[in-house]
């Protein structure tokens, strides 16, 4: 049986007297789209940011394909193949697509000291790369300050999968944009499904979320409702359950309460 792309087993997270994260266990698969959902609070940034490396699990373990790991920085989750696109996406906008594209790993020619970026071979993967992910771009050099909202999510995606992600996290990809953007990185995540990427998608809107999961796992204060199957779970189910279905009902009948004052 082949092990799972990322797993986390029995992870908690404390700062200090706060539980940020309580006992969450969850297995993303290859070729798979899962949701982590859960309102403002939930844990999720916290979980993402031990996913990626910038916070350390205070219990627990992460096991990638398999294997244990210890990610002491974002650069330890990257080279084992964890890629994380953050909301700020991490471009610098008076860049152009290619120079962002190859942050951090500028291709370079010529003899040392004489060494410079190659732009015309940046140039030329940058756009190869986009198109493979279904973006034509209408020049590379052009600022990414210069793209629309879902057109910059592309550039990012492009690049975790072109630098060799096997699990690409997305961090609330589409809580900024408008209805055709958020369509158009829906479908991204769709494009890096299929290549075979395990895809952690974390999200607060079930309306974005439940046409592309496989699975979701839903968190509340930290704590973990569940992992579910779309086969095993409806939308309702989903938000009642994100929410906090008790506390929903006691602001509606609150609300309740307040109408029938009006009236």
């Amino acid at each position: 049986m082949t092990a799972p792309a990322i797993e986390l087993r029995h992870v908690s997270k404390r700062f200090g007297s706060v539980i940020a994260l309580n006992d969450v266990s969850m297995t993303v698969n290859a070729g798979e789209v899962h949701c982590l959902l859960g309102d403002n609070g939930a844990g999720k940034s916290t979980l993402i940011k031990i996913l990626s490396g910038v916070h350390r699990p205070s219990a627990g373990e992460i096991l990638v394909e398999g294997r244990r790991v210890d990610f002491r920085s974002p650069r330890d989750a990257a080279e084992a193949g964890v890629a994380t696109v953050f909301q700020d996406l991490g471009l610098i906008p008076l860049m152009s697509i290619a120079r962002n594209f190859f942050l951090g790993r500028e291709p370079v020619r010529g003899v040392f000291p004489f060494r410079r970026f190659d732009k015309d071979h940046a140039n030329a993967v940058a756009r190869q790369a986009l198109i493979d992910v279904g973006i034509q771009v209408r020049d590379p050099t052009q600022a990414v300050g210069t793209l629309s909202g879902g057109e910059r999510q592309s550039v990012a995606i492009a690049r975790a999968i072109h630098f060799g992600a096997k699990v690409l996290i997305l961090d609330e990809p589409t809580s900024a944009l408008g209805v055709h953007q958020a369509a158009m990185v829906l479908k991204f995540v769709i494009e890096a499904r299929l290549r075979g990427l395990a895809v952690i998608l974390i999200t607060h809107n079930i309306n974005h979320a439940y046409p592309v999961a496989d699975r979701f796992t839903l968190l509340n204060r930290g704590t973990s409702k569940g992992t579910f199957s779309k086969a095993a779970i409806s939308r309702d189910e989903v938000v009642r359950i994100m929410s906090g279905g008790e506390d929903m009902a006691a602001v509606e009948r609150e609300i309740a309460d307040l109408l029938a004052r009006v009236r």
